[in-house]
């Protein structure tokens, strides 16, 4: 019989492991829960039912992005496959998403499809470091007008993106930021292609009508259809027609030889910069590259956090089970890892076919494996089908995902009902998203939303003089004591602005009881703010009694070093003892007494 190791003995892997995720809770969980024959049937109609939704919009996705189609179809398969199963939420499905795509587009312009790859590759690394730091929990402190403004500047980039091939423009290159885009456009507007923008508005309106009806055949694969067929009957209707598809604008190589449209073979295994550029040449992997990559890879982890953890959250309002947010992190990262090595883009969790798995009746993470499996079997079998899908139809499709995801409900409530800080917020979000793109969006937004917190807690703490007769004061003090209280948190933001009160004493002041009961946390900023006015105060000939302070604020004044010392500091339970102790003069009898560390319990 194998004996149990003493604490002492247990090796540092064994508590390294149980600080880590979970591999797989969900999965887990659902087999747990039992998983038989009618379990099984749910998961694979409804991995089925997201799956004909993920199929054109994974195409359409890629597209967007600046990548071709396939690009999109690996990461489905892949990366859907793997964060399901690996994953900490039970419902969750995940594959390329809108939201990328203001990120994606200008690092596949300016490095190519390997440069996109190597940085979602890196951006995977991130998100398991996330992950293992359990990190999942904090993404929820990001501000509602942060996300609010990312999300509809998205929404705006996607339809700004889709409007070329909408109208079915001319346009020899497409500048890459949003005014010289505008600009471009508004220029080349005697080159309209009228098929084009019959078959985008015919797709549009349908997919607007279609749900409608209240069928469980999505509008997504309604609208593709519609498209593919309208193209088909023009093309045979006017031979001549110039109505651009997929296979007139992506090629794939195989053995040395181009072939048009989209590959209908598995995806393979192949390091990232070793795929040619537009040049014929592979990625030249360097230090300097990785370096510029950088910022846009941590901008992919973290847009790709904050939607796969908001995707778990509300799939968890929806069905009343509960995700593992480091676990979901682990296994994102893991799937934005592995697709990259078989052409794969960033993948996230997918609100919509999140929301289409769990009415299509999921049980398990294996529905989301499912639909993995039906993206790569469509592939496999419709390549040639799909490769004659009209560019202008998958415009509409991105135009509709584009409008379902502004969030222009949200962002008019922000507008009219939030304080002017959060308004100014939003709009900064907005703004660098639409303008600039989204790596500077993220950091300037997260750092204004910081700085805002900083500001209303600086208001929050305050240091407030008691006078006799105050609510909690001790009473018949001596004439020469005065009493402060601090109320709210000390730390970098407010710790400068709480204590400059205290620095405004009276010159008839020789004793200060400070009461730091309503202060319930400290930094090492507050820390050393509030022993400099200690030590102004105690040079200008004032003894200060500490008092009340709770448990995690006493602990920091002790690793701090804060000391008892006789005539100058001295520690009290309550505001009571300290006004005792004044009184009787028994701080000022202990000069004969050591230093002592003020004690950790009270």
């Amino acid at each position: 019989m194998r004996q149990r190791l003493p604490s002492s003995r247990i090796p540092h892997w064994a508590a390294v492991r149980r600080a880590l995720p979970a591999f797989a809770p969900a999965l887990r969980e659902a087999l747990r829960d039992g998983y038989g024959r009618r379990e099984l049937m749910q998961d694979l109609w409804a991995g089925l039912s997201v799956g004909v939704i993920a199929l054109p919009l994974s195409l359409a996705l890629a597209i967007a992005s600046g990548v071709p189609p396939q690009h999109g179809l690996y990461t489905a398969i892949v990366a859907g496959a793997v964060a399901a199963l690996a994953g900490g939420s039970r419902y969750s499905v995940s594959g390329p998403t809108a939201a990328f795509v203001v990120i994606l587009h200008p690092i596949a312009v300016q490095y190519g499809v390997a440069g996109l790859l190597l940085a979602t590759l890196m951006a995977g690394a991130m998100l398991i470091a996330l992950g293992w730091g359990r990190m999942g929990q904090l993404i929820q402190y990001i501000p509602y007008p942060v996300t609010t403004g990312f999300t509809a500047g998205i929404a705006v980039v996607i339809a700004s993106l889709q409007l070329q091939d909408f109208f079915g423009l001319t346009l020899a290159h497409a500048p890459e930021h949003f005014s010289g885009r505008m600009l471009a456009l508004a220029g080349v507007l005697g080159s309209i292609n009228p098929a084009a923008v019959a078959v985008s508005l015919t797709t549009l309106a349908v997919m607007a009508l279609w749900p409608r009806l209240r069928t469980p055949v999505p509008a997504y694969l309604i609208g593709a259809l519609t498209a593919g067929l309208m193209a088909f009957a023009l093309r045979k209707l006017w031979p001549q027609l110039q109505l651009p598809t997929i296979a007139d604008r992506f090629s794939y190589l195989i053995d040395g030889v181009r072939h048009a449209g989209i590959p209908n073979m598995v995806p393979q295994l192949q390091w990232p910069w070793q795929i040619p550029g537009d040049d014929g040449q592979p990625l030249h992997l360097s230090f300097h590259l990785l370096r510029e990559l950088t910022p846009p890879a941590f901008a992919i982890a973290i847009l790709g956090a904050i939607e796969s953890l908001l995707c778990a959250v509300i799939a968890d309002g929806m069905t009343g089970k509960k995700h593992d947010p480091n676990a979901e992190l682990v296994a994102q990262g893991l799937g934005n890892l592995l697709a990259p090595l078989f052409g794969g883009i960033p993948a996230t969790g997918a609100l919509a076919r999140t929301a289409a798995n769990i009415r299509a009746g999921a049980q398990s993470p294996i529905a989301a494996a499912v639909h993995a499996a039906f993206v790569l079997v469509g592939m496999l079998a419709l390549a040639p089908l799909l490769s004659q899908l009209p560019m202008a139809g998958l415009a509409a499709l991105l135009m509709v995902v584009a409008w379902n995801m502004s969030e222009r409900r949200k962002f008019w409530r922000v507008l009219r009902q939030a304080p002017r800080e959060d308004v100014l917020l939003l709009l900064s979000c907005f703004g660098l998203t639409v303008l600039l793109d989204m790596v500077v969006a993220i950091s300037v937004g997260v750092v204004l939303a910081a700085l805002l917190f900083m500001h209303r807690m600086a208001k929050v703490s305050q240091v407030r003089l008691l006078a006799a007769g105050d609510a909690g004061a001790p009473v018949d003090l001596p004439t020469d004591v005065r009493v402060y209280s601090i109320a709210g948190p000390l730390f970098f933001g407010a710790a400068e602005r709480a204590v400059e009160t205290l620095r405004r004493y009276d010159r008839g002041m020789r004793s200060l009881i400070l009461d730091l009961s309503a202060v319930p946390t400290i930094d090492i900023t507050g820390l050393v703010a509030l022993e400099g006015v200690i030590d102004e105060l105690n040079g200008g000939g004032i003894y200060v009694v500490l008092s009340g302070a709770q448990r995690n604020v006493l602990g920091a004044l002790r690793d701090a070093g804060y000391r008892n010392r006789s005539g100058a500091l001295w520690y009290c339970r309550s505001m009571s003892a300290a006004a005792q102790k004044l009184k009787s003069n028994a701080v000022v009898d202990a000069s004969s007494a050591e230093p002592q560390t003020v004690p950790a319990i009270i």
